[in-house]
């Protein structure tokens, strides 16, 4: 993930910006001492080539020893080909019971057709989904960054059609829908009015995509390391900035791990991991061949 790559990471300020005002304000209205805490930390792929060094030798079934291993996948392949139901079915029939997919909606809704026209391929999209029963966590829509404001009645519709059993999450990339409050506040109302997430995106050269802003019980954290050191040390900033959103009444996290070459996804989710085990008190598992 070469989004928000610079070529001097040692040089970014990468302290966690203070929270949007509504994160507070829409937490509070979940806020339940006695709900459970649901977390799920994953990476964005489970085949060898992007995960080197993290599976055993001989291992044949990819998806079947990754989902052994960590509880969730964020599932970037169904950005570039929309599976069909028989896909989605053996996917699903791989993993264990607690094990979750978070696909990325097809480049032919977001990137190629822009939101427009898109009637078919979505509702084939979400049919497949189905498949997943249970085991679907929360799809996400991934705007391109020339995707500008100007077309928000196309975010609107898309939104306001989206099937409400189908968790959703929003990501956009435009500079605009962040550095404009009032557009940014209009994108809240209707992410607000729909149950919809907020993407929260962690990335070296696009801090403006730190809005700290979120719109549903569901923190979804998307983590880019930059291949340098102080990767870890960013996430250890995210687990304090985690426990500051339970105590508001943050009931799921959602964080995956990407860098923008990959070399250590698995070994920086293990870290963070523990971490999250060590502050929250929870049993999640830590992949073994990284222990």
């Amino acid at each position: 993930m070469k989004f928000g790559q610079v070529d001097n990471p040692d040089n970014i300020d990468f302290s966690l910006p203070q929270d949007h005002p509504d994160t507070a304000k829409v937490l509070a209205r979940h806020k339940d001492e006695n709900a459970p805490f649901e977390v799920f930390v994953g990476c964005a792929k489970w085949n060898k080539t992007d995960l080197k060094g993290f599976y055993p030798r001989g291992t044949k079934d990819e998806l079947g020893y990754y989902s052994s291993q960590f509880n969730s996948i964020e599932l970037n392949a169904t950005f570039y080909k929309s599976p069909n139901r028989q896909q989605v079915a053996t996917w699903a029939a791989k993993t264990p019971e607690n094990f979750k997919f978070f696909p990325k909606i097809p480049q032919t809704v977001s990137h190629f057709n822009r939101l427009q026209n898109i009637k078919q391929q979505t509702e084939e999209f979400c049919d497949a989904l189905g498949q997943f029963e249970e085991k679907l966590g929360m799809t996400f829509l991934q705007m391109p960054d020339n995707f500008h404001p100007k077309y928000f009645d196309r975010v609107v519709s898309f939104v306001e059609s989206f099937p409400k059993e189908i968790p959703l999450a929003v990501e956009m990339r435009h500079a605009d829908w962040f550095a404009d409050p009032a557009i940014a506040d209009e994108l809240q109302r209707l992410l607000l009015a729909n149950g919809v997430s907020h993407v929260v995106v962690d990335t070296a050269g696009r801090r403006d995509m730190l809005h700290m802003r979120l719109s549903t019980d569901a923190a979804f954290i998307r983590y880019v390391g930059a291949n340098a050191p102080s990767d870890y040390r960013r996430l250890d900033d995210w687990i304090e900035k985690i426990a500051s959103w339970r105590a508001l009444g943050l009931r799921k996290l959602y964080f995956f791990v990407h860098q923008n070459i990959e070399k250590e996804s698995p070994l920086l989710s293990a870290h963070f991991i523990k971490g999250l085990n060590e502050k929250f008190g929870l049993s999640l598992n830590i992949p073994a061949t990284l222990t």
